[in-house]
């Protein structure tokens, strides 16, 4: 469980399996890495338990395993010798300019566009590393120089204090997507077209994503805004959980009020409508764009004219997250995606 807690501040390891799979809502990926973790630790326990048995057991059981220990020690001999064999044979072959780190929140969008963006550099001779960050620490980590940038700030609203406080410590290379935007979605069947015409709808609940969201802060302040609204409640979750809440309630034709944006998957695989916002509480169209850190540009001039040039629309980005939702691995959906589309990609690398 330690590995997990620890990702959750973006450590690297085991744990990020975990937490990816449990913030898309993704159970399959969950329980596989899950259980490698589990068959880990119990090997270790296994291991640490050998290491505590009194002398003359282990005694005992020298000359029984004797014969083991030569044969599996054989047999790692060897594979040790090819991996490393492999490894040297790699090495001569590969081109590898240099690694990039990329941070991103674990939002639909951002899953998207960040992988799109490393398969690029890894096809240009990059090793490429993705790290999913909680919103706040992705953006410390760009301002503290310890990710090369990430292509996933929603301005002027959604990450507005995140913005004011680290601006003078990032590189804002401008927007990535123009046109997006935020507020309370509902299924069309509802009887509903207005914030203000919410009474008693959905058990009076927003359903949201992670706390401290753009979004979620948004439509805390729509709640405490609207008259109507003022015994209601913002649930907090996940994108991937939101987005399964979402699907169950249109299959049983229930009431849900959601926090929604665009791009997002989920307006091509559903019949979704925006609510009116009269008072203006969940902010107006916003653009996605892409922070680097300082000195990127001296140190790795050609990754930073990638993402510096990086631009698409908001039907190349629900293409790729309509493949992750219907079973891609994002690195599967964003090659096919940049293998399909060369011409806007060549745009990106001046190739």
């Amino acid at each position: 469980s330690m590995v997990v807690i620890a990702s959750m501040i973006g450590a690297p390891g085991l744990g990020r399996g975990v937490l990816s799979a449990l913030q898309r809502a993704q159970v399959g990926n969950g329980f596989v890495s899950g259980v490698s973790l589990v068959i880990l630790a119990i090997i270790m326990d296994r291991f640490t338990q050998n290491l505590n048995k009194p002398a003359h057991k282990k005694q005992a059981a020298t000359v029984k395993n004797r014969k083991q220990k030569r044969l599996f020690g054989g047999i790692a001999a060897v594979a040790v010798v090819a991996l490393i064999g492999a490894s040297v044979a790699f090495g001569n072959v590969s081109d590898n300019k240099g690694t990039v780190n990329l941070a991103y929140v674990e939002w639909d969008t951002e899953v998207a566009s960040t992988h799109v963006v490393a398969e690029v550099l890894t096809e240009m001779g990059y090793e490429v590393k993705t790290t999913p960050l909680d919103n706040a620490i992705m953006w410390e980590s760009v301002a503290k120089g310890e990710v090369d940038g990430m292509v996933a700030a929603w301005l002027p609203s959604t990450h507005e204090a995140q913005y004011e406080q680290y601006k003078d410590q990032v590189e804002n290379l401008g927007p990535n997507l123009e046109g997006a935007k935020l507020g309370i979605v509902v299924p069309s069947y509802m009887a509903v077209d207005s914030i203000a015409d919410l009474s008693d709808e959905a058990g009076k609940t927003i359903t949201g994503i992670e706390p401290g969201a753009g979004v979620v802060s948004a439509a805390e302040n729509t709640v405490a805004t609207y008259d109507n609204l003022s015994d209601w409640e913002v649930a907090t979750s996940s994108s991937g959980a939101m987005t399964v809440a979402l699907g169950q309630a249109i299959k049983n034709q229930e009431d849900i009020v959601i926090t929604g944006w665009s791009p997002h998957w989920m307006f091509a695989k559903y019949d979704l409508k925006y609510l009116d916002d009269p008072e203006g509480t969940m902010g107006d169209a916003e653009s996605i764009n892409t922070m680097v850190r300082q000195g990127l540009s001296e140190d790795m001039p050609e990754v930073y004219d990638v993402l510096d040039k990086f631009s698409w629309t908001q039907e190349d980005m629900e293409e790729v997250m309509l493949a992750i939702n219907d079973g891609a691995s994002a690195e599967d959906a964003a090659k096919d995606w940049v293998d399909n589309h060369a011409e806007e990609v060549a745009a990106w690398t001046n190739q």
